[in-house]
């Protein structure tokens, strides 16, 4: 019994320091729903001190919709592994703050985000947010200029939790949600039109984008995109790859990398036709860029599209461990004399516990030196539960270590 018991043990502690574990995960949604969720999106609390646990404000509004898109991403991961109540409840949570976004606007725009015009976080958002347009109605402060990121991260959100979650009227509210926001872009002829006149950024420079949406579009309301999708496919299928070829020049605005794996999760995933090849030549592009650079969303992308790798899932495992040891703060970190330096940059991809703390790790520079604040914010921690999620489904994280 004795040696049982110490095998047992063991067992759960070689889990546990191989890449965290279930409980690790639940923990940090358990955080986000109690500091990050003020409003049903997700933003990000300033406290009082480095050492405070006092909230004073809110901040990041700007990427509201896409990490609410991310949040929503790794609930419905979640719930598919779990079946657990509050993962879906979590997600619901999730649907319908991204479905306020949309609502809050009045035309089906998607807000970068919203906060209620009696917060008494309000006017601390709407200074910082200034640049992006602030808008006024009876009941919200919401913030617009809405670039292309907020629509990939909300409709990646989505477009997972649809095929995540089998309860219909859930899947319902998604498609309904999906055809509001797909629309508005076709209708503006893939222009995102402000109010007054103007627009803030257009999906026509980006074809491997626009067969993105149009492919989500198409599977959750067939009726209305699949023979527009069909139309475009046909006529943008041979470029995806033309933007993938300028995205990694270089690593400058590292984000856009994020984003051309969320777009490429859907847009290949979805599609059972000959330009699949077409779409991987784009995709194959990015992941030939960013292999090396120890990126544990990117790894789990390539799980799910290219199938399972040892090394890659071992790696993914190893960087999700890593996380772990990283704080939750914005303290300002400075690796300059920690390892070794090119130029303006590290050599080699800096360790994920000593790279500057941000709002997601993974859309960050992994060779950036340094970074970070005065230790007021704090992080949500989506960049660990969304892959640690994502590779549970795809069996690249398990609860047992072999």
């Amino acid at each position: 019994m004795g040696r049982k018991v110490f095998a047992l043990m063991l067992f759960a502690v070689c889990a546990q320091a191989a890449y965290g574990s279930d409980a690790d995960a639940v923990a940090i949604s358990a955080g986000i729903q109690a500091r990050h969720l003020p409003y049903g999106a997700i933003l990000d609390p300033i406290y009082a001190s480095p050492t405070s646990t006092q909230i004073v404000g809110y901040t990041r509004c700007g990427d509201s919709a896409l990490w609410t898109g991310a949040y929503l991403a790794a609930e419905a991961f979640r719930y598919n592994v779990t079946q657990d109540a509050s993962a879906l409840a979590n997600a619901k949570q999730a649907i319908a703050a991204l479905k306020g976004l949309a609502d809050v606007t009045g035309n089906n725009l998607l807000a970068r985000c919203m906060v209620p015009v009696n917060s008494p976080y309000a006017q601390g958002i709407e200074s910082e947010e200034a640049a992006n347009g602030v808008h006024v109605t009876t009941d919200w402060v919401w913030v617009g200029n809405t670039s292309r990121d907020e629509y990939i991260g909300a409709t990646f959100g989505l477009a997972s939790a649809y095929d995540l979650i089998g309860d219909a009227t859930v899947k319902s509210s998604i498609s309904d949600l999906l055809t509001r926001l797909i629309a508005f872009l076709t209708g503006n002829d893939w222009s995102v039109a402000m109010p007054g006149g103007g627009s803030s950024t257009s999906f026509l420079v980006r074809p491997d984008e626009i067969l993105g949406l149009l492919q989500i579009g198409r599977h959750v309301n067939p009726d209305k995109f699949s023979t527009y999708y069909d139309e475009q496919r046909i006529l943008l299928s041979t470029t995806v790859v033309i933007p993938a070829g300028v995205d990694i020049v270089d690593n400058a605005s590292y984000f856009k990398f994020n984003l051309d794996y969320m777009n490429f999760y859907n847009l290949i995933r979805l599609e059972s036709s000959s330009a699949e090849s077409l779409y991987r030549a784009g995709y194959d592009e990015v992941r030939g860029h960013t292999a090396t650079h120890q990126n544990a969303f990117f790894d789990i992308v390539d799980r799910a599209l290219s199938g399972p790798n040892d090394a890659r899932d071992a790696e993914t495992r190893l960087l999700l461990a890593q996380w772990l040891q990283r704080g939750t703060r914005d303290q300002y970190v400075d690796d300059t004399k920690l390892v070794a330096v090119c130029g303006s940059e590290a050599c080699q991809p800096v360790p994920v516990p000593m790279r500057p703390p941000t709002d997601f790790l993974w859309q960050r520079d992994p060779f950036q030196l340094t970074g970070g604040g005065s230790g007021l914010i704090e992080s949500a921690g989506i960049d660990y539960i969304l892959p640690y999620w994502m590779g549970r489904y795809y069996a690249a994280v398990r609860t047992t270590c072999r």
